[in-house]
């Protein structure tokens, strides 16, 4: 069964549980993350193309709605990182590898579904 086939509230928990992981792991102050050496960029761009591509995956019609979602929460947790006393600090950096974890994902996304689009669009 393809994830967009499951019952609207569980798309939409699952997808809230994803986002609300991340915020935490975004929140959390950085001694007590685990550090596994890729750098903060990275780790960026990757968590923004999950989040992107898994809200894509579970909404596929929601093609321009998640994306914008992720650009907009990456803003949000920026501000919340600049705000917070959590020992975070909100970076211009971060947010522009978000964008180009967003992009990524998006990019792969139209791209499967123009040549597999059958499969996507029966979800």
């Amino acid at each position: 069964m393809l994830p967009s086939r499951f019952p609207r509230p569980v798309r939409l928990a699952l997808y809230a549980l994803a986002v609300a992981i991340l915020l935490a792991m975004c929140l959390t102050p950085t001694a007590d993350l685990p550090d596994p050496g890729t750098g903060d960029r990275f780790e960026h761009m990757a968590a923004w193309f999950i989040l992107t591509l898994s809200g894509l995956i579970l909404a596929p019609r929601r093609t321009l709605a998640i994306p914008a979602f992720a650009l907009i929460f990456g803003v949000i947790v920026e501000i919340l990182q600049a705000v917070t006393p959590f020992g975070r600090h909100g970076d211009p950096l971060d947010l522009a590898a978000d964008v180009v974890g967003v992009t990524l994902a998006s990019l792969l996304w139209f791209g499967v579904r123009r040549l597999a689009p059958r499969v996507i669009d029966a979800g």
